[in-house]
């Protein structure tokens, strides 16, 4: 089935880019939405014109702070702005990008996230939420935060890490109603889950990134006494669960493609 205008917010971001990328290649009308193309969802500016003539909307926006309390207020008025000029605008529904496993998180980027979700989903646009895995392209940056001198201190972390371009190939599929499968093991479920296709730990991912860049950083797996969610990465919350969809490539393959 063909849709109209699909709208996607966060346009230029990590997984934005790929969306736009892949929704045009397939010959559908997009329109990119970000605070470069003149719409901002933080204050609402823009968003009318935006979504003239929009049926559906995939959110992938992340607000560019991992501290809880600026997450939460960006990902609240995201869902509201975007929702209020939505419903006048006529968008019959919504696809949001979030994080697997943060349902389980109390502090930081994931608590906020969880916010987001429930803010989305007591909207009046029907939405449907994909709780995608930590992105390939998260390694990199993860040892940049935790460089200090010649050593990057990361969390102890397992994850089974995806490629953006994985992701945006599924939001695609469901925003053009192509495989929008059940989410959970639920009928109707709406929340669904895509991860890479294997248990992979951010060690061992940041060591394979860093001996393919020629980084002589060391690299050391850390647990911060101070994060109450501390566990939660180490012991596999961040894992798909059993019904997820699974997609390559790998990290290492994706490394060999780069």
């Amino acid at each position: 089935m063909q849709e109209g205008r699909i709208a996607v917010v966060g346009a230029t971001g990590r997984a934005g880019r790929h969306v736009v990328d892949v929704l045009g290649g397939r010959g559908h009308e997009v329109v990119a939405i970000s605070r470069s193309t003149g719409a901002d969802v933080l204050t609402g500016k823009g968003l009318a014109e935006a979504l003239a003539g929009v049926e559906c909307v995939i959110d992938v926006a992340n607000g560019g702070s991992e501290e809880q309390e600026a997450a939460t207020a960006f990902f609240t008025a995201s869902a509201r702005n975007l929702n209020e000029a939505g419903r006048k605008a006529g968008v019959r529904r919504m696809i949001v990008l979030s994080v697997i496993g943060i349902d389980r998180f109390t502090h930081g980027y994931y608590a906020a996230k969880v916010v987001h979700e429930r803010a989305v989903r007591s909207g009046s646009i029907p939405a449907r939420i994909v709780r995608a895995a930590v992105f390939h392209e998260l390694v990199g940056p993860l040892v940049d935060w935790g460089r200090k001198g010649e050593v990057s201190y990361l969390p102890k972390m397992r994850a089974q890490f995806v490629a953006a371009r994985t992701v945006a190939e599924a939001l695609a599929d469901l925003a053009t109603h192509a495989g929008a499968g059940e989410g959970d093991g639920a009928p109707g479920s709406p929340i669904l889950e895509i991860a890479g296709p294997q248990p992979e730990n951010l060690l061992d991912a940041a060591t394979l990134l860093t001996a393919r860049q020629g980084d002589p950083v060391k690299l050391q797996a850390v647990s911060d006494p101070a994060d109450p969610d501390r566990l939660l990465y180490e012991n596999g919350a961040l894992l798909p669960g059993p019904c997820a969809t699974l997609g390559g490539p790998t990290f290492q393959q994706w490394l060999d493609a780069a």
